[in-house]
């Protein structure tokens, strides 16, 4: 990191966990600032030095902690300080006009900075960023904006160097792209890349000096009305951390058997509390916040011993997570149960085990988790994976041998959303007047937005000057306007005042209240909102359409529609729910691990690896139906009581699931077929109908054709595009959530950007703010562009296995369906019950080893 520092290079240093990344990335700055003289009390040379952006609050004051340290036991004559939100205003203004020498932060206080009125002669002492946890945000809107921050911080300062610290990745040349500006550093003559492809790796002593690239040298010489060709990095040095020991991970097979179906891993809860008793402190990780409450219940239930144990995760207030990270800090607990809020950096010290409750769902996910223990190089990190099913032993055993291998998530490829644009455009507005062309320029050398056009450019400044073709005669959207010279400038304070009250591009997830429906004045009349069931994440309402079933608290309900913040339903006794209910958003199995698990499945000499129960599992599927091939997809079908099933294996995750269902089930309603409902897991999906499906044309019913008018339609019908429109307007600053004196509530954003919504797809249906929603709905609440590789690599290759009866891998997601009838500890009898009943079904005429009576803690 001093040689890259020395050489003038932009660096990307990639360690693992625990490696001490964070203080390599801050030395090269404690090293010129113990150097330099007495600092001026002002003028040149008198304001800050570093900045350092961390996608955690909380991880600012950890940082500030572990930098003094050292900083006041050599006796450095060095000021750090840290500005997050929770900052109080007092010291926010002082250091305005005393600015520290090294400030920590966030990416949401640097898209503030960026939008101060004076912000460029504030930052034009700034030496070096340092850029912490880049992995975990690179590739996002909050990446987005991050990413433009660092253009405008480069125009502030051209001598600017970029530092950004990763966790072990992929590909590091992702990121070190996404970090490099569009021309080499000021100082890349002195040591910067000498092609295209050198100064992506330094780990070794530093090299003779290369020379500069010739190649966009010289900035006047690239056309600011056509984006310029990406760049590969050039100026920034790839260092890699040494690895470290090897971490020693455990795959838990509870009492030598695995279950046949489950999600908890309750059958597991007395293994797992044995080991936090032989461990010093233990992190037990798991996916989601319900699995968080649910586990943290069992455990106590059985904690004779009374041993101290946490609870940690998104929901609970911040004084209590901050109650629950200090005791960790004292040493005070013997195990904390959290979700995703304890993945990055924070250095909790005594940490010396990381229990993984069900599978990971990605290989650098787990890393991550398990580099929270043993935060030393020369011991290995011990982690101990808990399945919760055969499936997930399958996905746990290829996550093990991915983090052998040190194979890891594939990243996705990323391009800059222009709602994230339009925000940081306002932000420019409101420090200083801008040229389009100055702009422009700035922005294309941003790696998320190289490929920008001027064109889409200008529609991105038009937007923020008038609110698009459609809204143009409203004098509200109307916030930029052009100065005597041709520049543009934000309108008036007031409007500069909200937007810097509204940065960021975190849009919190919202709940809407579950309510009876009743009709105003008779049948013919609007419904409204009656009695409150209850509350209930967004995102899963804004799949349904108008009479789709579905379960909650313990009751099958029709859902009719939403109004305002209201889900609105009626009662729907005595009819299947069609739409599969869950306990929370959940990750999705990772891409690159699916290609695992999907090799490992038809791979027999790979099974010799697994547990004796699980070997014969996949043996009996050989016997009864198929296994599933890597470049295929196995559909099974057969009846079972009054209902015929169709079963197909894609190993995909549960949101490309969810999608492809949708779609199918449209299609088999159209055939004639009576789709009733579906169910998915991240590893096989489930749809029953009325009538037998064996005759379909299975090529014709999963034509990648169902991406087009399909999805449209079904697009058309559900309130998905509204919920996204909404976010993506919060994040571009059509709408303002937060106001002088005032916050506007959840109905209100709502209301007012439904109006927005039919407004555009009426007048304007190709408004950018539309084109961004379906982007964003595309890529993340439906995984189109995954479904959509899915349907092209099966095209032709579909194994259709008719059956008698349900095989061996069609229980897991069978018993799902059983386990949605009810709610609460029902739900448990109910799947145990159920699953017992389908194993008994699987498993008769079986060898005699493979006895239902096995399947004990399946739940």
């Amino acid at each position: 990191m001093i040689a890259a520092a020395d050489a003038g290079s932009h660096a990307l240093l990639v360690a693992p966990t625990g490696g001490g990344k964070t203080l390599a990335g801050f030395l090269p700055s404690l090293i010129d600032l113990a150097e330099r003289g007495p600092r001026p009390a002002f003028g040149p040379g008198s304001g800050i030095h570093t900045l350092y952006v961390s996608p955690l609050k909380a991880l600012t004051t950890d940082v500030e902690r572990n930098l003094m340290t050292p900083i006041r036991e050599i006796g450095l004559n060095i000021h750090v300080e840290s500005r997050t939100g929770d900052t109080k205003q007092s010291k926010k203004q002082r250091q305005r006009d005393n600015p520290p020498d090294i400030l920590l932060t966030t990416p949401e206080q640097l898209a503030l900075f960026c939008a101060w009125g004076g912000a460029r002669a504030w930052f034009a002492d700034l030496k070096c960023i340092v850029l912490d946890e880049v992995h975990a945000i690179w590739s996002g809107k909050r990446g987005d904006l991050l990413n433009l921050a660092l253009g405008r911080l480069q125009s502030f300062s051209p001598g600017l160097r970029r530092v950004a610290l990763s966790a072990t990745i992929d590909d590091p040349k992702l990121i070190a792209e996404w970090l490099a500006p569009r021309f080499p550093s000021p100082l890349a003559g002195e040591g910067g890349p000498s092609g295209p492809d050198e100064g992506y790796e330094d780990t070794h002593p530093p090299r003779p000096p290369a020379p500069a690239p010739e190649a966009e040298s010289d900035p006047s010489s690239v056309s600011l009305r056509e984006p310029p060709s990406p760049a590969r990095g050039e100026g920034v040095v790839i260092v890699r951390g040494d690895p470290g020991a090897p971490p020693v991970i455990d795959v838990l097979v509870s009492e030598g058997r695995v279950p046949w179906a489950g999600h908890t891993g309750q059958h597991a809860i007395p293994e797992v509390y044995a080991a936090i008793q032989r461990a010093n402190l233990a992190l037990i990780f798991v996916n989601t916040r319900w699995q968080s409450e649910f586990v943290f219940q069992q455990l106590w239930a059985i904690n004779d011993d009374n041993l101290p144990i946490g609870l940690h995760h998104g929901s609970l207030a911040t004084e209590q997570r901050r109650k629950v990270e200090a005791a960790m800090a004292r040493g005070d607990l013997r195990a904390v149960v959290c979700t995703s809020t304890l993945d990055l950096g924070i250095d909790w010290g005594d940490v010396d085990l990381v229990i993984q409750m069900a599978a990971p769902k990605g290989s650098s996910r787990l890393v991550q988790r398990i580099g929270r223990a043993n935060h030393r190089l020369d011991e290995p990190s011990r982690a101990l994976m808990v399945p919760a099913s055969r499936f997930e032993l399958l996905e746990c055993q290829a996550a093990k041998e991915a983090v052998a291998d040190n194979a890891f998530d594939w990243e996705p490829h990323h391009i800059g959303t222009l709602d994230t644009l339009a925000q940081h455009v306002m932000g420019v507005a409101c420090s200083e007047p801008f040229d389009m062309d100055d702009l422009y320029a700035e922005v294309t050398g941003c790696a998320p937005y190289r490929a920008l056009t001027y064109e889409a450019f200008e529609e991105v400044v038009d937007f923020v000057a008038t609110g698009g073709y459609a809204l143009r005669t409203y004098d509200r959207f109307a916030r930029i306007v052009r100065n005597a010279d041709g520049r543009w400038t934000v309108r008036n304070q007031q409007i500069a005042q909200r937007h810097r009250m509204n940065v960021g591009a975190i849009v919190a997830a919202g709940t809407l209240n579950v309510k009876v429906a009743s009709r105003r004045g008779g049948a013919s009349k609007q419904l409204i909102g009656g009695r409150k069931v209850g509350e209930a994440e967004e995102w899963y309402f804004e799949q349904l359409s108008p009479g789709d079933t579905f379960i909650f608290a313990g009751q099958v309900w029709a859902f009719q529609g939403i109004v305002g913040m209201d889900a609105l339903v009626t009662h729907a006794t005595g009819q299947d729910p069609k739409i599969p209910s869950w306990g929370g958003a959940q990750f999705p199995l990772g891409t690159s691990l699916a290609v695992r698990v999907r090799a490992m499945v038809q791979d027999r000499d790979h099974w010799r690896v697994l547990p004796p129960d699980v070997q014969e599992w996949l043996e009996l599927q050989d016997k009864r139906s198929l296994i599933p091939d890597a470049d295929s997809l196995l559909v099974e079908t057969f009846p079972r009581g009054s209902r015929h099933f169709l079963i197909a294996y894609p190993f995909e995750g549960r949101i490309a699931h969810s999608t492809l269902c949708m779609l199918l089930t449209r299609r088999l309603d159209r055939l004639g077929v009576g789709p009733l409902g579906f169910v998915v897991t991240d590893y096989s999906l489930a749809i029953w109908s009325i009538r037998p499906m064996d005759h379909l044309d299975w090529d014709a019913l999963f034509q990648p054709d169902m991406l087009g008018d399909d999805l449209e339609a079904w697009l058309e019908e559900s309130f998905m595009m509204k919920r996204t429109f909404r976010n993506c307007a919060l994040v571009s600053g059509l709408i303002e959530r937060r106001q002088p004196g005032a916050e506007k509530t959840g109905r209100q954003v709502t209301f007012s950007t439904d109006l927005i919504y039919d407004v555009l797809r009426r007048h304007q249906p190709d408004h950018l703010l539309l084109r961004t929603a379906r982007a964003d709905a595309a890529s993340g609440l439906l995984d189109v562009a995954r479904l959509g590789q899915l349907l092209a690599r099966i095209a032709g290759h579909i194994r259709h296995a008719p059956l008698e009866r349900a095989s061996p891998f069609s229980v897991p997601v069978l018993v799902m369906i059983g386990r949605e009838r009810v709610g609460g500890d029902a739900a448990d009898m109910i799947l145990e019950a159920s699953a017992q009943e389908l194993i008994d079904e699987v498993m008769e005429d079986a060898h005699p080893r493979q006895d239902g009576a096995e399947l004990m803690g399946a739940v």
